[in-house]
């Protein structure tokens, strides 16, 4: 099985370099051009081009324009990156009769309410960010080619930056911190996507008719500020000196962003635990194990 991985430096794609290597032979690109192979999305032709000349039997994107706030001004780089570049993906595994995988998010949805998300539920996304990646989950539906969407949300990894880092960098630095209370979500980690990832394309390539979208995310929920207040907590249970003395919850309103976040971020995530027999983690758990990871305990 050969497969094409876009994205491989962002952090669900560095962990998926791990995950996928085993099932065949991994092709990993990012917007850099390798041996004349492209794997930058703001480039779709060029793209189409790569696909064509690999013939992949699976193509993971892993890719895609993320910068919420600045999507709100740059809306055609957005659209151009997280739909018409997945458009060509889709139309290129169908032709190709590959398998693609692709990453969406609780964005597609309004946020109202406090019930978790089913993956039928009816779509109403709040900012440009979230209208380009619904988009693009359109674009594949439309396709016809058989595909995993993937909705996540509240993403981290021990690589680069995530929210856990900047909450102890700040607990270090400031005796109060203020953070929002009225958005609810969980916290899911790279490494867990990527290993689900890797499972659920064995069971598709096994039984096509498992093929669709998905909602994946780690068990449990939690605001931004009881993620925050875990950290922190789990931070001094293991000896470090923090500054830190009250962590305040605050509105969303009392921190205003260009584009609009929903404040309920739960997903459902029963079907993808009954059609590939899956146990998600609760939150904490990863959550611990990438502190552990940045304390170098």
């Amino acid at each position: 099985m050969r497969i094409l991985l876009l994205g491989k430096n962002g952090q669900v794609g560095w962990e998926l370099q791990r995950s996928l290597a085993p099932l065949g032979e991994l092709i990993s690109l990012d917007r850099h051009l390798l041996n004349g192979l492209q794997g930058d999305l703001s480039d779709p032709e060029a793209l189409r081009a790569t696909i064509r000349h690999l013939k992949p039997d699976v193509i993971v994107n892993a890719a895609a324009y993320n910068a919420v706030d600045k999507a709100e001004s740059e809306k055609e780089l957005a659209a151009l990156i997280n739909t018409q570049a997945v458009a060509v993906m889709a139309d290129e595994a169908l032709a190709l009769n590959a398998l693609l995988v692709h990453y969406s998010t609780d964005y597609v949805f309004s946020g109202e309410g406090d019930v978790p998300w089913k993956e039928d539920d009816p779509v109403a996304p709040l900012n440009q960010y979230g209208i380009s990646k619904r988009a693009g989950e359109e674009a594949i539906v439309a396709s016809g080619c058989s595909h995993l969407i993937f909705r996540t949300s509240w993403v981290y990894s021990v690589r680069g930056n995530n929210f856990a880092k900047t909450m102890l960098r700040l607990a270090r630095e400031r005796e109060a911190l203020n953070v929002i209370f009225d958005q609810v979500g969980a916290p899911t980690g790279a490494d867990l996507i990527a290993d689900v990832t890797a499972h659920a394309i064995l069971k598709v390539k096994q039984s096509a008719d498992l093929a669709g979208i998905y909602h994946l995310v780690a068990g449990g929920e939690v605001s931004w500020h009881g993620y925050a207040s875990h950290v922190i907590e789990f931070a001094r249970k293991i000896g470090e000196q923090l500054k830190v003395t009250e962590v305040n919850p605050i509105e969303s309103a009392a921190y205003p962003t260009p584009a609009r976040r929903p404040l309920n971020s739960r997903l459902n995530t029963q079907k993808l635990r009954n059609n590939f027999a899956l146990r998600l983690p609760e939150w904490q758990s990863g959550v611990n194990r990438m502190l552990m990871e940045v304390f170098n305990k």
